[in-house]
């Protein structure tokens, strides 16, 4: 608003000059960068995250798949870790040795995190596996997705008005500078001894 108040300003006054009226044009492009374009740019950002993490989704529901595991022992020293997919950071998960079956029907024997406080042999847990049967993570979900493409979205958005901002005080103390050297300038052609000129001294 100050930059169409000082658009206005300008318009008409006998004081006005040529930096004058341009800080108020930049001031007010500014202005509309911020409120029309940074969004824009942050939702186009948004839109095309929100696309290639809603097709990771589906990617990994198709490669990922969730199988049963079975708990052969515990491995010597097993401790209790902390579970690196829990949200909190509090959940925790035990090492074991686990036997599987992959869906493409091969077995597989190795030490695994388990689910479970006190596991024992023979308990069940789930497991997440490539076809192949190899571990992998929980495969993402789509309001995590979601999540992270308005994050994406939002971000882009502050960086853009950010980078509005400071192109905007550049422009600026350009001005101000030029500004000031004419002033110099200005006071050097006046000489030393302007304040007495036609005093006779």
């Amino acid at each position: 608003m100050r930059a169409i108040g000082g658009l206005w300003r300008w318009r008409h006054n006998p004081l006005r000059r040529t930096t004058d009226l341009v800080e108020a044009w930049v001031a007010l492009t500014a202005l509309l960068l911020f409120l029309l374009v940074a969004p824009a740019v942050g939702c186009l950002v948004g839109a095309v995250a929100q696309d290639t993490l809603q097709e990771a989704v589906r990617d990994q529901r198709l490669s990922r798949h969730e199988v049963t595991a079975t708990v052969a022992r515990r491995p010597q020293g097993s401790l209790l870790q902390a579970d690196p997919e829990s949200v909190s950071g509090r959940g925790s998960r035990t090492r074991v040795v686990a036997d599987w079956t992959a869906p493409d029907g091969t077995p597989h024997h190795g030490t695994v995190l388990a689910g479970l406080r006190s596991p024992h042999r023979g308990d069940h847990f789930p497991l997440w596996t490539d076809t192949h049967g190899r571990l992998v993570n929980r495969p993402l979900d789509s309001a995590t997705a979601t999540t992270h493409a308005v994050l994406a979205g939002l971000g882009t958005a502050l960086l853009t008005a950010g980078l509005v901002e400071g192109v905007r005080r550049l422009v600026v103390r350009g001005m101000v500078r030029r500004r000031y050297a004419r002033w110099d300038q200005a006071w050097d052609r006046a000489g030393p001894d302007w304040g007495r000129t036609g005093t006779g001294s």
